[in-house]
């Protein structure tokens, strides 16, 4: 038997680590040296009230796309009026485009008169447009308070964005909403029994908007409240969350 002489046998395993070694190093190196991104910017105040238009225009396109909709199929004995529903239709129609002038005002553009309405058909509008069932909704309206003549589209805005977060947010639970007028001011009370009742007054509190769609309702109700001379406050009660919405009777 012949056996071939013995021949050098070269590590290749240490090779191979060494070799891994390298390009990790070299990876970690070029990590290093990428630049890290730029931290996002704040919202500004322009994008802010974009944002927030876009959020306040959801209920009533909502609410009137849910009215057209009524309107083009035949109604039951038992279904609503539909002079009721052309109401509401017109109410809603009519509140975005006082919407739309708000923001063309705010923009710059040259402010044209205000269309006036009652109080009274404000909060039906609202309480439509915010879809909250019938069945939750309990609505006081001081006599006096539903004649108060209304020129700002913002007052309504304000009254469904706090109908709504109560609808989305209040898991069930009823609202009672209670309108007065007095001394020169306007209260809208909104009084329901929420879980978490300080992550809504923290929505309340912001100076900023929030960076998405969560509490932006809420920033939306203080900003336009202090816009228009008014005040948000709150308080808790054993009927739960109060908020309330002042605003000056002008």
């Amino acid at each position: 038997m012949t056996l071939a002489p013995d021949t050098p046998r070269t590590d290749r395993s240490g090779r191979l680590l060494t070799d891994l070694a390298s390009v990790l190093r070299a990876h970690l190196r070029r990590t290093a040296d990428a630049p890290r991104p730029e931290p996002e910017p704040p919202p500004t105040p322009e994008s802010a009230l974009l944002r927030a238009m876009c959020h306040d225009m959801r209920s009533p396109l909502a609410a009137l796309e849910a009215l057209l909709r009524t309107l083009d199929r035949p109604v039951p004995d038992a279904g609503p009026d539909r002079g009721e529903v052309l109401d509401l239709a017109r109410a809603q129609t009519a509140h975005l485009s006082s919407m739309l002038r708000t923001a063309d005002a705010t923009g710059g553009a040259e402010r044209r008169g205000p269309v006036r309405r009652p109080l009274g058909d404000v909060v039906r509008a609202s309480a439509a447009a915010a879809g909250l069932p019938a069945v939750l909704l309990t609505v006081a309206v001081q006599d006096r308070a539903s004649d108060v003549a209304v020129g700002d589209a913002r007052v309504q805005r304000i009254l469904t964005n706090l109908l709504e977060n109560a609808h989305r947010h209040g898991e069930g639970a009823p609202v009672l909403l209670t309108v007065t007028c007095r001394s020169g001011w306007v209260r809208l009370a909104l009084t329901q029994e929420v879980a978490h009742p300080d992550r809504v007054v923290q929505y309340l509190r912001r100076d900023v908007p929030p960076v998405d769609l969560t509490g932006l309702g809420l920033w939306s109700v203080q900003r336009h409240t202090r816009d228009l001379g008014g005040h948000v406050v709150w308080a808790l009660t054993g009927a739960g969350l109060t908020l309330t919405v002042a605003l000056p009777d002008r």
